[in-house]
């Protein structure tokens, strides 16, 4: 027999904690912020706003790196907030986390704009120690330490997470629902919220690992040189563990996809064994994906290659099918009341979706020699990104809000379709250029590409307004948020 808790967990008083507000109101904030330096990127390489090579790179680097570990703290507080209704969670790593991502942030902030790094926010080995002059090996150790430390700061995240998991289902594999699956008798039936927390759990656990011993050895080689690592083990696991990682920041923000969406429609998001079967599927396919990042690495070995290449196509796909069929089903004829936050939400269904189809597209090997360095490839992660995840973040401030009774009006619902629309088209505008050949990561663009480039700072200001007028609408209402606690 299959049991359910979700009636006696979820309590019926929506509490909101202060560090969760803390976390949404920094990540509204710093994404405004990188969205401006997209903007300023975009306006670069349209021939509106002179930017040197040098600082263009510079702030190509702190957009990349900022959005990414943005991602993952907004997916964090949105994460913590439900998983917290069902676990014990430690609010003191929750904080120790928050420290640690702001300390990162400024020492990031630092090499970048003081001393000079514009690496990149993959830190690809062996380019931070050979910069030719333009940044010195100070900067590139601070720039690294600085990942470093956000990197720690969400591994002791993940780690107490799957701590209160394990206390609370007795394992990883039975809050996966694995029991359900094989039928064993009073198998208990884990919650969406606790499937996929603890899907990211163990794939980001794995990707942060990865992660921090590829930068402690690149820091070992800026202060011992004579220490080499070999740099195609050092590409595998800087992108095996940056592919988890943006992949998990979505896994942990559709979250609030199934606990409001539910809300509003008046119905329960059931967990059933197809729900089960496509995170389990997922959780293994994330980890083995990560190889279509290195198709054009002609030295990796070519089995590497086809298993990347295959499971890109089905990395995404089990989770994506049942979210969406459920979010469809959940929708449908339920008489759901539409306001920003649900419009946000089911928004993001269609941002994710849609977004992952250039993706396998670049990720097949013959079209991958031809469209990986360019525009294609930001066109398809802007997409998912923007319009899937970055809705599901703002779906869920609105909702915090409406949970304390704000009030909307006219301009939101007005920036939410500003924010779809512009959205849908920045994308389109990336996509488009790849199609053209226009390459990606070039601070000058040739005169035929311009007018991509100025459609694209067009819609690029659009979407910027939108996502301004959300976080200011969020941040007006904090004072309110921590008040009725």
């Amino acid at each position: 027999m299959q049991t359910s808790n979700v009636a006696s967990r979820t309590p019926a008083g929506r509490e909101i904690n202060p560090v969760v507000v803390a976390y949404t109101a920094i990540s509204s904030v710093v994404l405004v912020l990188l969205m401006l330096f997209g903007l300023a990127l975009r306006l670069a390489q349209a021939e509106w706003l002179s930017l040197s090579p040098d600082l263009f790179y510079e702030v190509m680097t702190a957009h990349g790196a900022g959005m990414v570990g943005t991602a993952g703290l907004a997916g964090a507080g949105v994460m913590w907030h439900f998983l917290s209704r069902y676990v014990r969670l430690s609010q003191g790593i929750f904080i120790t986390n928050l420290v640690l991502f702001l300390t990162g942030v400024v020492m990031i902030l630092a090499a970048v704009f003081l001393g000079g790094f514009g690496g990149g926010w993959t830190f690809l080995y062996p380019l931070p120690a050979t910069s030719g002059g333009v940044w010195d090996p100070q900067a590139a150790a601070l720039y690294l330490g600085g990942l470093l430390v956000v990197g720690v700061g969400f591994l002791l995240f993940y780690l107490d997470a799957g701590r209160a998991i394990i206390a609370e289902y007795g394992g990883l594999g039975a809050a996966l629902g694995w029991p359900v699956l094989l039928g064993t008798p009073a198998a208990r039936l884990p919650e969406p919220t606790v499937v996929a927390s603890t899907m990211v759990t163990l794939v980001n656990t794995l990707g942060l690992v990865s992660g921090a011993a590829v930068l402690a050895a690149s820091l070992i080689n800026l202060a011992a040189p004579n220490v080499a690592v070999n740099p195609l083990l050092a590409k595998n696991m800087i992108y095996f563990f940056g592919h988890v990682f943006i992949n998990a920041t979505i896994y942990m923000t559709v979250i609030a996809v199934y606990e409001i969406l539910p809300h509003y429609a008046g119905r329960e998001w059931r967990t059933s064994k197809p729900f089960l079967w496509g995170w389990t599927t997922s959780t293994v396919m994330v980890l083995i994906a990560y190889p279509h990042h290195l198709l054009m690495d002609f030295v990796m070995p070519e089995w590497a290659l086809i298993v990347g290449q295959i499971a890109s196509y089905a990395a995404g796909l089990p989770v994506l099918v049942v979210t969406a069929y459920g979010a469809l089903a959940l929708v449908y004829s339920s008489g759901i009341r539409w306001d920003a936050a649900s419009s946000l939400l089911f928004l993001s269904m269609f941002g994710w979706a849609a977004g992952i189809l250039p993706a396998i597209v670049d990720a097949t090997i013959m079209v991958n020699l031809v469209m990986h360095n360019t525009m294609w490839v930001p066109g398809h992660f802007h997409f998912y990104l923007l319009l899937g995840m970055v809705a599901m973040i703002f779906g869920f401030m609105y909702y915090l809000g409406r949970e304390r009774g704000a009030a909307e009006g006219a301009l939101d619902r007005l920036a939410v379709w500003v924010f779809g629309l512009s959205g849908l088209g920045f994308a389109l505008v990336f996509l488009y250029s790849g199609k053209q050949g226009v390459p990606r990561r070039w601070a000058v663009h040739l005169p035929q590409w311009l007018a991509y480039d100025r459609l694209a700072s067009l819609l690029a200001l659009a979407v910027t307004a939108a996502v301004l007028m959300f976080a200011v609408r969020f941040l007006v209402r904090v004072p309110r948020l921590i008040a009725m606690r």
